[in-house]
């Protein structure tokens, strides 16, 4: 991982709503957050619809972004007990008792499928969330549903394009633990991998028309390593697998683990469509 610099929005946004002081890993999170957020050309006043908004990493941008005459609606599939070091309903109190709370509506336990959605948004925003689906077109019906309720979709993913050897690592990681959730039932973070490609098709045939794709640095994050040692902890779990799978996979792990001089994290790519 790269040494880590804190920008300037990124320090004043902390001392701003007094978030994430003393937290480094947050720190870390949330200046990728506002990168994706300039990215995605979010402005004030605007009303966001974010799908899939975890702790609230992405949201607490998106927040700042459009100011106190707009205003973001999130949403999560998962339970508020979920996650950790904390819970997403631990972490999104935090950001409700900040500067920020009026300017967020948090929505837990809720499938986009079923959102009522009772407005037209400027934006939908997909941040980091897509490789939780299990399958493309449950994608696709999501992609189809924001077209008939907002002007815009801006989505960001980790760019399996990798252009470095140092973010190999995270690649195979992701591979693998793909990988796993076709044999192995489980909640974690991946379930399928999208190529920016089948993204981009899936937009389309939801009536989207691609406007901007461009790489934003995620290099120094640290969820490559994260998803390396998990891949890791769970190799013996292949055990399990039809024979040919295990060869492959095992084939993964030395590439994974190879030594290297540093391991570094996918860059995102941000696909916006109208």
């Amino acid at each position: 991982m790269k040494q880590f610099n804190t920008k300037e929005k990124t320090t004043d946004l902390i001392k701003k709503y007094n978030l994430f002081n003393n937290d480094q890993i947050q720190q870390i999170q949330l200046q990728h957050r506002l990168d994706l957020v300039s990215a995605f050309e979010i402005k004030e006043g605007m009303r966001v619809l974010e799908i899939g908004c975890g702790q609230g990493d992405t949201t607490v941008a998106l927040a700042d972004a459009v100011g106190s005459t707009g205003h973001v609606v999130a949403i999560d599939i998962a339970d508020p007990d979920y996650g950790a070091p904390l819970t997403l309903g631990q972490a999104t109190n935090i950001i409700k008792r900040s500067g920020l709370g009026n300017q967020i509506t948090f929505h837990f336990e809720m499938n986009f499928a079923e959102f009522e959605v009772k407005e037209t948004f400027d934006v939908v925003v997909l941040s980091h969330s897509s490789w939780y689906f299990q399958q493309p077109e449950h994608l696709l019906t999501y992609f189809q549903k924001i077209k008939q309720v907002a002007k815009r979709v801006c989505f960001a993913e980790w760019d399996l394009d990798y252009n470095n050897d140092s973010q190999r690592g995270h690649f195979y990681a992701a591979t693998i633990l793909a990988l796993y959730s076709s044999f192995v039932t489980n909640d974690g973070n991946i379930q399928n991998l999208f190529h920016k490609t089948q993204i981009q098709e899936l937009l389309v045939d939801a009536g989207f028309t691609i406007s901007k794709k461009c790489l934003v640095d995620a290099s120094y994050l640290q969820d490559g390593n994260w998803e390396r040692d998990y891949a890791n902890s769970i190799r013996s779990d292949f055990n399990q697998s039809p024979v040919k799978i295990q060869t492959l996979i095992n084939s993964y792990y030395e590439l994974m683990n190879q030594p290297r001089e540093r391991n570094e994290s996918l860059n995102s790519i941000v696909i916006i469509a109208e």
